[in-house]
């Protein structure tokens, strides 16, 4: 009997331990829900089962991120299909009584809970909310592992390259880089020691994407993770996780030692010769260890700047070798395109953008949270369909994509498809996955200085274009939005906007001027009623 075998063993005994129960209670305990009491929730509801006798009966399961944060906490009764939300610990026995007789408990019952999930394709977050991301057995139970077993033994490094390659899935990180292409250069580059670092260094305002993935489903990025190193010939991997996540790391943490015990990680993986390890190197929040070379340094105990590229870290990375960076929501797209083939992955999506995207849909909109949709799709359907428009019936002005590196796109333009090529021509930028909503009651200007602040602070300083020119073009923005801005100031902002786009060291510098400069263009008005000179303004 193989390691893969009995793994699956576990993965049986796991399916009939839960098919006995009548009924399940799916608990959230991603940080959202777990910050509003969840894990007392949890533990009062599995006392009642346990006081009404009702082990055989009704299982309670601690699972991740179902979507929508903002009300939590969650909970979802299968197999009825009820979901209830912001329960607390006192609505427990009502909850309870409800998982008994399926009859919903009308308080906190969400009948259009399933709406928001209608226009959604989910892949990333295909265990997000169903899985108990504690549970090897419970990750088993839902393919599992199954990837990884058919790419050590049914498959050569080359072929899964030429896979991934196939899907036409493309970094999640913001750039965009073909996956494939940037798994055989690391392949290609001859070195006796080869690393793999998942980038779990989110850092946009707003943007929670990574954060829930790690902990909703930590062993698909350690399996996807595991995947790519024997792909491009790797033997040691690191995950780079900001310390402000401390449930992911936890969770992460627990999955590696699990995974150690299994055979799933170590030496001679699934009792093959491919040796893998993996160890968690914690970042401290500075938003430009986002960019590869600073991550690197960072890693190797260096302060956290860029440097100059070529080499790229393909060819001379961490400690000097080779090294395959991807970030979390790109590793988790691989175990499904291995399990599934890239035919199917790349029937998802537009011709240039195969696959989904999963985003932080926050801001002025109803429905805010978790949400991972086809490439391909309208902001105008994510807005409205999954999002539910503004609050209050107000209008829609703006949606920011992108995060800092992004840029504002105006609410005539909300038919634009959401894809890399689609977004750029417009200013803006797919970015890691945030989004934000803005109504009819937002100042653009605002806006913009809000997000040249956030550059100008995470600045790392090492190249005058990004250190002097964020500082001054947030001061710009500082003078026209207090009345006192010429149209002299307006015209230095543009200039300072092309200089530090086109000179600055690494991503951080470059796309800071984007928030700007879309503004500019789609809400020029805004900046011109504030100028002291307006007939200058309209010579």
């Amino acid at each position: 009997m193989t390691i893969y075998d009995t793994l699956q063993g576990m993965a049986e005994t796991e399916h009939d331990r839960q098919a006995q129960f009548e009924n399940e209670m799916w608990v959230c305990l991603a940080s959202g829900c777990a910050s509003q009491n969840a894990d007392q929730l949890a533990d009062r509801l599995a006392d009642l089962v346990k006081e009404q006798e009702l082990e055989e009966k009704v299982n309670v399961k601690c699972v991740g991120c179902m979507g929508l944060c903002a009300t939590g906490p969650h909970v979802t009764v299968k197999p009825a299909g009820q979901h209830y939300s912001e329960v607390r610990p006192e609505d427990a026995e009502a909850l309870v009584e409800a998982a008994k007789t399926g009859e919903p408990y009308e308080p906190l019952y969400e009948p259009e809970y399933s709406q928001f999930f209608d226009r959604q394709t989910r892949i990333v977050l295909e265990n997000a909310g169903s899985v108990d991301p504690e549970s090897l057995e419970d990750y088993l139970v839902h393919d599992g592992y199954k990837a990884l077993n058919i790419a050590l033994t049914e498959m050569s490094p080359d072929e899964i390259i030429q896979e991934i390659t196939n899907s036409g899935l493309r970094g999640r990180g913001g750039g965009g880089y073909p996956t494939g292409l940037k798994w055989s250069t690391v392949a290609k580059a001859e070195s006796d020691t080869k690393y793999v670092i998942c980038n779990a260094d989110e850092g946009d305002p707003g943007a929670f994407m990574d954060r829930s993935v790690l902990e909703s489903d930590p062993y698909r990025i350690l399996e996807g993770m595991t995947i790519a190193a024997f792909a491009v010939g790797a033997s040691k991997g690191h995950i780079y996780v900001r310390a402000e996540y401390p449930l992911a790391i936890d969770r992460l943490n627990k999955a590696i030692r699990r995974a150690k015990r299994e055979n799933l990680l170590g030496n001679e993986i699934l009792g093959t010769p491919f040796n893998f390890s993996i160890e968690i190197r914690l970042g401290a929040g500075a938003f430009v260890c986002g960019e590869e070379t600073a991550l690197i340094a960072s890693i190797e105990g260096k302060r956290g700047q860029p440097r100059p590229r070529p080499p790229y870290p393909a060819d001379y990375g961490l400690w000097g070798e080779p090294t395959l960076i991807n970030n979390v929501e790109t590793l988790a797209n691989i175990a499904p395109i291995i399990r599934n083939g890239s035919d199917w992955y790349a029937s998802f999506g537009t011709e240039s953008s195969k696959g989904t995207k999963v985003f932080a849909l926050t801001g002025q909109v109803n429905n805010t949270g978790l949400i991972e949709v086809p490439m391909g799709i309208t902001l105008r359907e994510i807005v409205y369909d999954i999002g539910g428009g503004a609050p209050d019936g107000r209008a829609v002005k703006a949606v920011q994509t992108g995060g800092p590196s992004g840029g504002c796109i105006p609410e005539h333009m909300l038919d634009l498809p959401v894809d890399f090529e689609s977004l750029r021509e417009v200013g803006s930028m797919m970015g890691s996955g945030g989004m934000i909503v803005m109504d009819d009651t937002a100042s653009m200007l605002e806006v913009a200085r809000f997000f040249m602040e956030f550059s100008m602070t995470e600045s790392c300083g090492k190249c005058i274009p990004c250190r002097v020119g964020t500082k001054q073009m947030y001061d710009l923005l500082g003078r026209i939005e207090s009345g006192v801005g010429t149209y002299r100031d307006l015209q230095l902002l543009r200039e300072l906007c092309d200089v530090t786009q086109h000179t600055s060291l690494c991503g951080l510098g470059q796309s800071a001027p984007n928030p700007v400069l879309s503004t500019l263009h789609f809400f020029e008005d805004e900046y011109l009623s504030l100028l002291t000179d307006v007939e200058a303004a309209a010579d």
